[in-house]
């Protein structure tokens, strides 16, 4: 990396099948930054705050998704499409019911209420782009048991693999570098993706000269409140100077992005 790179940092934890994440974009080096990368910073940071600020018990995943492009749009960014914050039990990042980042034609979610006990992964993505990512050459290294299907194995080292990964990380996602044979983590890998016993989590790109930033958090809905419990990071706001014209004038928006997280009165 280098002065001036725009950086993700993810990290993610589990104790017992009970996961936490989170993220935050930053830009390498310690120097104002100003321009397009701090537009993205700033609607992806603030878009996060008045997502969080959102959910509450009686709440709905589409007043998420309505907050959400209203602060980015006050920048002069989109979401990226196909983003989703999912509700997430134990061993189970990926519920059922999500929060849409954004929804276009053949891209929607159901709608549904928030109620207390629900932990929620939220996750902000935002580009200066049109934020609709493509594949990048890379290849993934990340990877996730698709449990719902089943298929006999007829390389051995695919097997051994494969075994490996039911013991090992039978829900929860994996890196191909946590197996000590890494040649046959790689012929396991080519099977059982050919066969769709594992998912993929592949790398996407923006178009070149465009910026994404990313913002996470897990929170949880009480019955008297909403706290963040994962991902309540300091963020150092003096740093980012929008461009003169892109930043929050909406005073609505201005109010929602500043007000405190839920609270029972």
């Amino acid at each position: 990396m280098k002065e001036g790179d725009v950086a993700k940092i993810i990290c993610g934890a589990h104790i017992d099948g009970y996961a936490a994440n989170a993220a935050v974009t930053i830009v390498v080096g310690d120097a104002k930054v100003d321009g397009r990368k701090a537009d993205v910073i700033l609607a992806a940071h603030n878009a996060l705050k008045a997502a969080e600020r959102v959910i509450r018990d009686q709440g709905t995943n589409a007043e998420v998704t309505a907050a959400i492009n209203k602060v980015v749009a006050e920048y002069d960014c989109n979401s990226l499409e196909g983003v989703l914050s999912h509700i997430v039990k134990k061993y189970c990042i990926d519920g059922n019911k999500a929060i849409i980042g954004k929804e276009v034609a053949g891209q929607q979610v159901e709608e549904w209420t928030f109620v207390p006990g629900e932990v929620i992964h939220l996750d902000i993505y935002v580009s200066t782009g049109e934020g609709k990512p493509k594949l990048a050459e890379h290849r993934t290294t990340v990877y996730k048991r698709e449990l719902q299907n089943m298929y006999n194995l007829k390389i051995q080292k695919s097997r051994a693999f494969f075994s490996e990964v039911n013991k090992r990380f039978p829900t929860l996602p994996f890196a191909l570098r946590a197996f000590e044979d890494q040649t046959g983590a790689k012929v396991g890998i080519r099977e059982c993706i050919d066969h769709e016993l594992l998912q993929p989590y592949p790398v996407l790109i923006e178009k070149d000269g465009e910026y994404v930033a990313h913002f996470k958090s897990t929170l949880i809905i009480l019955a008297k409140s909403t706290q963040v419990i994962a991902g309540n990071l300091p963020f150092e706001a003096a740093r980012y100077e929008a461009s003169a014209t892109k930043s929050i004038q909406n005073e609505e928006v201005k109010a929602l992005v500043n007000k405190d997280l839920w609270k029972k009165q």
